[in-house]
């Protein structure tokens, strides 16, 4: 049997105790460190040597980056809380039922008990060209091998394609958009609020990024407001398997009604293009309306205006247009009905007919 001599290339394992020792590292080793939270991305680029670090800033040990706290207006979750904690959490399945349903669903039990909040949010795009060390776009190359007469695309956007057409594959993202979250970042210059849609970068600003987080830079917490505490939530996500993988596409919405009409929405998807997607012409389009099906089919046709395809993924159109009219139309249900969807071909034979 032929002898494997290829190893993981050497770094050096600085595990800091605190946020702030933790930020100064970063900032001392600048763009040669990465980060590392609960390490289901991280591991992947190492073991496949196709990331190089020289050093790596384990954050499992800082406790301050950890758990849910509540504040006066909301909750805050630190960037390091696992996902199994916060889909257990009673606070977070009481008032933000929407987050603890989004991460239920992420990969498997194992995987969820590890994983972080942080982590999830900040994971790189998961096209198998990127992250098999293809030269495309996103790696510093001169082409897009998934928009090409030949690519694999099935997975990849109908939004937004600038040069990459690959995904943000966060199940997270998408309710915490739809909750008004705001992602708290430590840089040089000090700490930086912003809102999660306005977290993520796509490639028509920096192909190289997928979120705004510079060397030197730290996520440290997400919050939540109390103004959707409460609200009437719906998530749902398409899948190949019903465990451990990446969503086809997934779609969040949080809705105050007054009677049957909907009076505040915000509605997310994901997996649709380089960024989440916040659909504010949908919510501007259904403020005001019942919370029923045609309410519904206006909103997932007025979603999918735009969409472009690739070769392999015409499939993501109709599959959005249902998604978000669902999401609209089950703003109107009882607390506690959302459907959570797995089987992506039951999903696309919907989509179809």
């Amino acid at each position: 049997m032929a002898v494997i001599r290829d190893v993981m290339p050497a770094f050096d394992l600085l595990q800091p105790e605190s946020a702030g020792d933790a930020q100064k590292l970063l900032q001392q080793h600048g763009s040669d460190a990465w980060v590392m939270a609960g390490g289901m991305d991280s591991l992947d680029w190492l073991k496949d040597r196709i990331k190089k670090p020289g050093v790596l800033v384990d954050l499992s040990g800082v406790e301050e980056l950890k758990g849910v706290r509540a504040t006066g207006d909301g909750v805050e979750i630190g960037a390091m809380t696992t996902l199994t904690e916060i889909a257990n959490h009673p606070g977070i399945r009481k008032n933000y039922g929407l987050l603890a349903q989004a991460v239920e669903l992420v990969a498997s039990p194992q995987i969820r008990n590890q994983a972080t909040l942080g982590g999830n949010v900040s994971q790189d795009v998961r096209c198998w060209y990127y992250r098999g060390g293809w030269p495309c776009y996103r790696a510093g190359g001169n082409i897009c091998f998934a928009d090409t007469p030949v690519g694999r695309n099935r997975e990849h956007a109908i939004f937004g394609a600038n040069r990459c057409v690959a995904v943000h594959p966060s199940d997270s993202v998408p309710a915490l958009i739809a909750l008004d979250a705001k992602f708290v970042v430590q840089t040089s210059g000090g700490e930086r609020v912003v809102d999660a849609e306005d977290y993520f970068v796509g490639p028509e600003d920096d192909i190289t990024r997928i979120n705004m987080l510079r060397p030197g830079d730290l996520l440290t917490a997400i919050r939540i407001p109390a103004a959707w505490a409460g609200a009437r939530f719906y998530f749902e996500k398409v899948r190949d398997r019903n465990v451990w993988d990446f969503p086809l596409m997934n779609v969040a919405s949080a809705a105050r009604l007054n009677g049957g009409t909907i009076a505040e929405i915000r509605i997310a998807v994901n997996a649709v293009s380089p960024r989440p997607m916040r659909l504010q012409a949908v919510e501007a389009a259904v403020r005001g309306r019942a919370a029923d099906a045609d309410t519904g089919e206006m909103a997932g046709k007025l979603a999918v205006e735009g969409a472009v395809p690739l070769q392999y993924n015409a499939y993501k159109i109709p599959l959005m247009r249902n998604l978000v009219k669902r999401a609209v139309a089950g703003a109107g249900q009882p607390q506690g009905s959302s459907t959570l969807a797995s089987n992506a071909l039951a999903q696309e034979a919907t989509c179809r007919s």
